[in-house]
């Protein structure tokens, strides 16, 4: 296959019109975007707006795609459960069980099916199971229907890992090496948006609310409208085959995929960079901590206006580290091997001080304690509140961190489309299958001390697996020809001619 994209020798005269910048005139060093609109910047005033089949675009776009969807979804799951499952847990449990259950399955083989249906297609499937688990959840306020209920979970588990493996593949292959930790730093702060936003609906409707109670009917109808708004946004993503970087590369992919390649493409993967699953017990253990976070703390301790804003707090918190890592992953002036090890030992601090807190806090209340008809639920206004709210804070700053260094390694290994799917598509699934685990022992009662511990050690076990790929396999830098290898494209295929191999942007 040619490389379509035209170029030229000499830089021609470039005019401009008002409202767009004609980018099939446009030099990009000695190369130029094809024609068409998907290729064109816009200008509104002194502001620039790059092509829609840009990697800025792309990211936005399915960062909205997540902030209207899982991050409606975080909100609700935060209140300690939703619908009738708010007031049982051993629904709210069975739900979670069903849901990590089914996104552990297709998570794993979450990269097989981006690959061969295209971004697109993925997204816009996963944002479907998000509006009905919603819709579920309403209808279990009025009467019991459990079995819709575990079914909407089922599904969700089936969407939810399609669509975290298509956004996960966009946000650690579309950027170039030097911008990886910068576009999830973006990422993940316009997806905690949306829990933000989400946690000040029932926030404002129950303000005045001090009793440990379910969210309106007004919440679940908003929330749903939102997610279904959510994929319908995933229907204006471009595929991966037509993006352009600014220097002009494209991602790697297949050009011709089929499914027997991408099931195949799960054991290349593996035997490319067979140490990768030295950091399966960082995914497993990512999603492991929250249920604790939200059943055994949250859910469990605190009345429903203070879950609300304990709510927006940890996903405020997400949103400044995660920022505060994406950026700071990206100084140029340090090298990546001794920002990977650097991070590694960030991670172990905070694990140390953070979890730490949660010992202490851990001490003061048992699972049989909130049973009781007459335990006091904390309120904002209770004194001691302070101390309990920036544990919760942390916990959400923590939580978005440990993500974020989850993303940036799998990042560091791989720059092709194709792989990085896989990765995702492995860490999305081992994630929740640690989750639907959590959850299943949740639901058979056990301890919140017991459920406190598994968090500290599992988390601290994670990082010391982990230690041997950051060490030994995380380069300064990943060449074209390794992120070709396992694919059926060529240097023709993914650079412009006379490009510098692997430019950092």
């Amino acid at each position: 296959m040619s490389d379509p994209t035209p170029q030229t020798e000499q830089t021609p005269d470039v005019s401009y019109d008002m409202k767009e910048v004609q980018h099939d005139l446009e030099p990009i060093g000695d190369v130029v975007r094809p024609d068409g609109w998907k290729y064109r910047e816009r200008r509104i005033g002194p502001v620039v707006i790059p092509w829609f089949a840009s990697p800025k675009v792309q990211l936005g776009l399915v960062s909205f795609v997540c902030f209207l969807c899982p991050g409606m979804f975080n909100a609700l799951s935060g209140l300690g459960g939703g619908g009738r499952a708010a007031d049982d847990q051993t629904l709210a449990d069975n739900m979670n069980t069903a849901l990590y259950s089914t996104f552990a399955v297709f998570g794993f083989f979450g990269g097989t099916f981006v690959n061969k249906l295209g971004i697109k297609t993925t997204l816009a499937f996963g944002g479907i199971g998000y509006c009905i688990y919603a819709i579920s959840l309403l209808v279990s306020v009025h009467r019991s229907v459990d079995g819709f209920n575990i079914f909407a979970g089922a599904l969700l588990g089936i969407c939810a890992g399609l669509l975290w493996t298509a956004q996960g593949t966009i946000m650690i292959s579309y950027p170039n090496e030097g911008s990886k930790g910068r576009y999830f730093g973006i990422f993940w702060g316009i997806f905690n948006m949306g829990a933000v936003i989400g946690s000040l609906i029932p926030l404002g409707q129950d303000i005045n609310t001090k009793t440990n109670s379910t969210v309106t009917d007004g919440t679940y109808i908003a929330f749903t409208v939102l997610m279904f708004a959510g994929a319908c946004v995933a229907l204006l993503l471009c595929n991966a085959k037509d993006v352009i970087r600014p220097d002009g590369t494209k991602v790697v992919l297949m050009k011709h995929p089929s499914w027997q390649s991408e099931f195949v493409g799960l054991w290349e993967t593996l035997r490319y960079e067979p140490l990768v699953v030295l950091l399966f017990p960082m995914f497993w253990s990512s999603n492991w901590f929250t249920t604790y976070q939200q059943n055994a703390v949250n859910g469990a301790y605190f009345d429903t206006r203070t879950r609300a804003l304990n709510n927006l707090l940890y996903y405020l918190a997400q949103i400044v580290g995660a920022l505060l890592f994406g950026y700071t992953m990206d100084i140029e002036s340090i090298r990546r091997t001794l920002r990977a090890k650097m991070a590694l030992g960030l991670l172990f601090a905070l694990t140390m001080v953070v979890w730490g807190g949660g010992y202490a806090f851990s001490t003061r209340y048992t699972r049989a304690d909130v049973a009781e008809k007459d335990f006091t639920f904390m309120d904002w206004t209770t004194p001691g509140y302070v101390g309990p709210m920036f544990l919760y804070f942390f916990y959400g700053f923590y939580d978005s961190i440990w993500q974020a260094a989850v993303y940036w390694y799998m990042g560091a290994l791989s720059n092709s489309g194709r792989r990085s799917a896989n990765y995702v598509g492995f860490y999305k699934g081992i994630q929740s299958a640690g989750a639907a685990v959590m959850w299943s022992l949740d639901s058979r009662k056990i301890s919140y001390k017991a459920e406190f511990a598994s968090n500290w050690a599992l988390l601290l076990f994670s990082l010391l697996c982990a230690a041997p790929v950051i060490f030994l396999k995380v380069k300064d830098t990943v060449t074209v020809e390794e992120d070709l290898q396992g694919t059926d494209e060529t240097l023709a295929d993914v650079l412009p001619q006379g490009h510098p191999e692997k430019g950092i942007a």
